[in-house]
């Protein structure tokens, strides 16, 4: 029974991540009350399902992986709670519940190793995965493409010369203003950061139908692709926050695209976890 009650709050703790969002960077307090009550909930069923899977294993710590990373997530998600309650700080949330749900998402699909029903359905799975990671990567290189375009359109206008008096500058007047820029900048890394999520989430289920087990956690080409996903996470919340714009947000963008490079590098050493590679 407590893998019930574990799956309920891994699905409140996933509603809740998406409404911490718009209750952090927009500021939103509808969103921000929906967020609370949501992770509060999931938080409670979590307890449960702890609380019950060692009274029926009859001891008092855990002794599997699933076990243990059902515990350190009701952890987590404590911590946060506890630093909402004496500080009223949710903006710790945008971090602490998406990561919650990664580490009891693996837990609630079950004890045993998930099963695919056919070899297409795994395909199709397989297909999502790869579809949603490369538009997250193509979304980045987008910001970055908008945002080094922003330095050169911004340079362009601090010189005060006109196209005619300059050769250099007379190919670039099909550049788009600044505010159009800075928006298609924005506006890529939001679109991008779901596919990136979507894309974790479903590579996650891929590999419970592998014997690989912990070890796909320990491969470096998923650990950037988490760490990937937090820095993802923490330019949003920057920009956002900060009101963080211009020349700055594109030094960032482009911090971020390498980050990205550093995630395909961690893939031709990977010796576990390749695109297509099972």
């Amino acid at each position: 029974m407590h893998l019930l009650w574990l799956r309920v709050a891994a699905i409140l703790y996933a509603t809740a991540s998406v409404a911490v969002f718009p209750a952090v960077l927009y500021n939103k307090e509808r969103w921000r009350s929906i967020c609370v009550h949501l992770a509060g909930i999931g938080f409670f069923f979590h307890f449960v399902s702890v609380v019950e899977m060692l009274v029926q294993a009859h001891r008092w710590v855990p002794v599997g992986i699933r076990d243990a990373e059902s515990l350190m997530g009701l952890v987590v998600a404590a911590i946060f709670f506890l630093v909402w309650w004496l500080y009223g700080a949710i903006s710790l949330g945008i971090f602490a519940l998406p990561i919650t749900f990664f580490i009891i998402f693996v837990p609630s699909l079950g004890l045993e190793h998930y099963t695919f029903p056919s070899q297409g359905v795994r395909t199709s799975w397989l297909v999502a995965h790869i579809m949603a990671l490369l538009a997250a990567y193509a979304a980045l290189g987008f910001s970055l493409l908008a945002s080094i375009l922003y330095l050169v359109q911004e340079r362009r206008l601090k010189s005060k010369l006109k196209a005619t008096q300059s050769v250099w500058w007379a190919p670039l007047d099909w550049v788009p203003p600044l505010d159009t820029l800075e928006r298609i900048a924005h506006g890529t890394l939001l679109f991008g950061f779901p596919c990136m999520t979507v894309g974790l989430v479903i590579g996650s289920v891929l590999v419970q139908e592998t014997d690989l087990g912990a070890a796909y956690f320990l491969d470096p080409k998923v650990l950037a692709s988490f760490a990937m996903w937090a820095v993802y996470v923490l330019l949003l919340f920057i920009r956002r926050t900060a009101g963080l714009r211009g020349r700055r947000a594109a030094y960032l963008s482009g911090a971020v695209f390498v980050v990205m490079l550093a995630v395909w590098a961690a893939n031709m050493v990977s010796h576990v976890h390749r695109f297509g590679a099972q």
